[in-house]
């Protein structure tokens, strides 16, 4: 259960740990996106405490509380030097198809790499298929693209992946 807590004020904004439980990160990602006001900064974390699961690290200026037996895992994302980005400085605008410059310009990705293939050249276009998850790597946000039809690259993570396995009877 999420407990909503006052405004802080503009000038308390803090980074918070919180964990649900979500077995996936669909459902963390559904949490985050439903906040209002968005925060300026929310990424969703991995976590092994007390049990596998997504935990959810955002920087507000609201607070967020967590039910006793999962505040291990909320600390573990508060903490944690890795985190998948849902909401992040300038991702509203990630939409359409953007040059890796400019995509850079506007938003807090530091760095666009091409799977396998090292950083993406500044006037790659990535079709940002209006889904955009970079992800904290040695203290850089770093969006992973792959080749796609057309000559463009796209976000490695997809909106709606295929299951593992899903064509195996």
């Amino acid at each position: 259960m999420v407990l909503h807590q006052p405004d802080l004020g503009p000038s308390q904004v803090t980074l918070t740990g919180v964990s649900f439980g979500h077995r996936q990160v669909a459902e963390a990602d559904h949490w985050i996106l439903a906040l209002d006001p968005a925060p300026s900064l929310a990424c969703t974390h991995l976590v092994q405490t007390p049990f596998p699961h997504v935990a959810i690290s955002v920087t507000s200026s609201r607070s967020y509380e967590t039910a006793d037996d999962l505040q291990e895992g909320a600390d573990a994302a508060a903490t944690g030097k890795f985190g998948r980005a849902v909401i992040f400085p300038g991702s509203a605008d990630l939409t359409g198809r953007l040059t890796v410059a400019e995509l850079l310009e506007r938003t807090a990705i530091d760095r666009v790499e091409v799977l396998g293939s090292g950083v993406a050249d500044d006037d790659a276009v990535v079709d940002t298929r209006d889904f955009v998850r970079p992800q904290y790597r040695g203290g850089d946000l770093v969006l992973v693209t792959m080749p796609a039809a057309g000559g463009v690259l796209v976000p490695f993570e997809t909106r709606d992946p295929t299951p593992c396995c899903a064509d195996h009877k």
